[in-house]
């Protein structure tokens, strides 16, 4: 900002919590000109506005607002929102920033003789944006949260169906031992969560029961319940059943309970897997209503699928909030601290973290792929996997994703889709 910006600007503090909102006002001199609080919902929201518009409809000298809250959790989402789009404070020139709650808590470290509440806190934010230490982009609205909702929604979901599949594979030992410790040319079915798999594991009560069936009923029963898809089932009876009298035995006791449990696990399972198509249409669908070539630029890379693109999307939001890979690497947290005094340096460098941690994720994930798609990427990997002896994988992993940072800032910002001459220049 100018200089004669800030001299007309009103910095706002705002210390969110669940229930409330404290507001500290102060000018460029750091002088406070207003403190309150307000209740945490729409009608809070609504006096919080009003009270600005007064102060500010009353001072000619102050044309410009600025607020700042962190982002705790959800609960500034809402007052984020509203005070972004509110008519009643457009005429300021308002800008709404979310700050990263360890940039506030290291600046307040300069004071030496402030407390803790909250009119502190909101003060604390309010001199953070004063002295111009905001790099982040302003509020960006609703229509990337309501990607970033979905997007992370279904990684959740995503996470709790990996979760019960592990879970169930703890029962599924314990009533077929055998069965989890086949390798893989031996095991009697290609999906261990599909259909069939499923009527084995709950329409038997115990393996002895798999073990002591004729065979042509076994075949019978694995040939129904895979819909005759099975090249050649009496094969697939052989191996259950094989395994099934190599499994160990069971006390009577535990045969309904276990079964019980790998059922419910089953029902979990396509319950998630059904929420999470349900999901895909909706991130398919909000999609549209943003920025398409985005999208398609994301899709060009090779090894880039539609769960990735749309992840980095909703989080980066608007490209042009960076300006360079550099902005956006620190954004994500991948940025890695210098350890340096005199004439020692370090050779371990800390990574940073301090970023959007679900960018990060989607980040290091999307590279995971792409080094298996792209040469140029592998080969890079390979070199930095060689380069320690310790922590391979997540040090070569998370330096590949800060080089592929590169090129989705490249390609963003210039709208255009991969290709191969390209990705050596940038």
């Amino acid at each position: 900002m100018k200089k004669a910006d800030l001299l007309s600007t009103l910095f706002v503090g705002i210390d969110v919590s669940s229930r409330e909102n404290v507001v500290c006002a102060i000018d460029y001199e750091a002088q406070k000109l207003l403190r309150f609080s307000v209740p945490n919902n729409h009608p809070g929201a609504i006096e919080m506005a009003e009270k600005l518009h007064a102060f500010l409809y009353g001072n000619r000298d102050i044309n410009k607002l600025m607020l700042a809250l962190e982002s705790t959790s959800f609960y500034g989402i809402h007052i984020a929102n509203y005070l972004s789009s509110c008519e009643l404070l457009m005429p300021f020139h308002t800008h709404v920033y979310c700050l990263n709650p360890k940039m506030i808590a290291n600046y307040k470290k300069s004071y030496i003789d402030l407390g803790k509440n909250d009119a502190v806190d909101a003060f604390v934010i309010a001199d953070f944006a004063r002295v111009g230490r905001i790099t982040t982009a302003p509020w960006r609205g609703s229509q990337f949260l309501a990607l970033q909702r979905l997007t992370r929604h279904r990684l959740h979901i995503a996470a709790s169906l990996t979760r019960e599949k592990t879970y169930m594979l703890l029962n599924i030992f314990l009533k077929f031992s055998q069965l989890s410790m086949l390798h893989e040319d031996q095991q009697p079915f290609s999906d261990h969560y599909g259909a069939t798999a499923s009527s084995v594991l709950t329409d038997f009560l115990s393996t002895e029961d798999i073990a002591n069936m004729p065979m042509q009923a076994l075949i019978d029963h694995i040939g129904q319940k895979g819909k005759n898809r099975f090249v050649n089932p009496g094969h697939t009876a052989s191996l259950l059943q094989q395994a099934a009298r190599n499994s160990y035995r069971l006390d009577k006791c535990l045969y309904e309970p276990l079964t019980l449990s790998i059922a419910s696990s089953f029902n979990l399972i396509s319950a998630y897997e059904s929420e999470i198509k349900a999901i895909n249409k909706a991130i398919e669908k909000t999609l549209k209503g943003l920025d398409p070539n985005a999208y398609h630029s994301l899709l060009s890379i090779p090894g880039i699928g539609p769960v990735y693109a749309a992840g980095i999307i909703a989080e980066i939001g608007s490209i042009d909030a960076f300006n360079s890979h550099s902005a956006l690497a620190k954004y994500a947290g991948l940025v890695w601290r210098e350890n340096q005094s005199g004439n020692f340096r370090a050779d371990d460098t800390v990574l940073s973290k301090a970023g959007n941690s679900y960018l990060r994720y989607y980040l290091i994930e999307a590279a995971s792929h792409v080094k298996n798609h792209i040469p140029e990427y592998a080969a890079f990997y390979h070199k930095k996997y060689d380069e320690v002896k310790t922590h391979q994988h997540k040090r070569a992993l998370a330096l590949t994703a800060r080089k592929f940072i590169r090129l989705i800032f490249g390609l963003l910002a210039n709208h255009q889709l991969y290709s191969k001459s390209r990705v050596s220049q940038i």
